[in-house]
């Protein structure tokens, strides 16, 4: 089973790229296309929870699956349209009625306990410590209400940028609650190399980057160091490393190349599997990869929250522009 933030999302198509069986609870409808399938974020995890971003976020989802959590803030209207708070771009165009969310969601947390319960390793990819969550009860949402449905409130809604104690306090009651349904579950834990598109702290993104992901990597080496059922693997190290002389990024610095993600799967299955050959991962000749990557414009598409963000960052400095032009008129 895999779960996380964006760049989890490559682990997945690997996975099942080289025909290890990932766990599927929640499909698509066999007429659905390929197409309408990934737009409805049917087959890009486990079950069609979408990005999970902070380890509250997966504590919560797992509380929420088997009842032991019920969020004040459960649903989101709109002129008629409803959303899941906690997975607000998993369906196009919203729900039309308040009676097809909760039928979703009832078959959607039915879909994640069969994961939960069935899984033989879990691999969670962490990907921030700024997180939007609920006054009244502390849930978190994968972005702030308001960007991707909702309305942001400030009586009711606060940033909070979680600590290396509060990060491995929520895996490890995690791994606690997945281990009382599963006993032979193991889990691997990695990192997002993706760097923050955008902060709620008042500093430099670049800043926000580093003290996010310096967190998230020592919270993993916390909870590894005292469980025997966890281990640590360095895809951010891979992808950020020196040696990499920034290769490994697009050319927005930011997203990571099909050579990256080549790369760090590369070193994934050699460490980890052992049923099959995957040296071509890593032996394919420089001059065929290169041209593979470059019809594949080298950049792979995943579906990123956070991106919304930038967006509308892009859109408020074409307003204040416009703006500035009229005042010079």
């Amino acid at each position: 089973m895999t779960a996380g933030s964006c760049f989890a999302q490559h682990i997945a198509r690997y996975l099942g790229r080289f025909g290890f069986h990932t766990l599927i609870t929640e499909d698509a409808h066999p007429i659905a296309s390929a197409e309408i399938a990934e737009a409805f974020h049917y087959g890009m995890f486990s079950a069609r929870y979408g990005n999970i971003y902070t380890a509250r976020q997966l504590l919560q989802l797992f509380q929420r699956a088997f009842g032991h959590f019920d969020p004040v803030e459960d649903m989101w209207e709109q002129d008629g349209i409803y959303l899941d708070p906690y997975r607000p771009r998993i369906q196009p165009g919203g729900f039309a009625s308040e009676r097809e969310y909760l039928l979703d969601r009832d078959r959607h947390f039915a879909a994640v306990r069969r994961a939960f319960e069935d899984l033989d390793i879990f691999i969670f990819t962490l990907g921030l410590t700024e997180s939007w969550r609920s006054r009244r009860d502390g849930a978190v949402f994968p972005l702030c209400p308001g960007v991707g449905g909702g309305q942001f409130d400030e009586q009711r809604h606060e940033f909070h940028n979680f600590t290396v104690e509060e990060i491995a306090s929520d895996l490890l009651q995690f791994m606690e609650h997945l281990g009382r349904i599963n006993s032979r579950a193991k889990v691997i834990l990695t990192v997002s190399p993706v760097p923050l598109v955008a902060t709620a702290e008042p500093r430099h993104v670049l800043v926000s980057t580093t003290y996010s992901k310096s967190v998230l990597r020592v919270a993993c080496e916390t909870v590894c160091s005292g469980r025997t059922d966890v281990i640590y693997f360095p895809s951010y190290e891979i992808v950020t490393g020196s040696f990499s002389r920034g290769a490994y990024f697009g050319p927005d610095c930011r997203s990571v190349t099909e050579e990256a993600v080549n790369h760090v799967m590369g070193v994934f299955f050699r460490h980890f599997t052992t049923a099959a050959d995957f040296s071509t991962l890593a032996s394919q000749p420089r001059s065929d990869r290169d041209r593979h990557l470059e019809e594949m414009e080298k950049i792979v598409a995943v579906i990123c929250e956070e991106e919304m963000l930038d967006r509308q960052n892009r859109r408020r400095r074409g307003r204040r522009r416009k703006g500035r032009r009229s005042l010079q008129t």
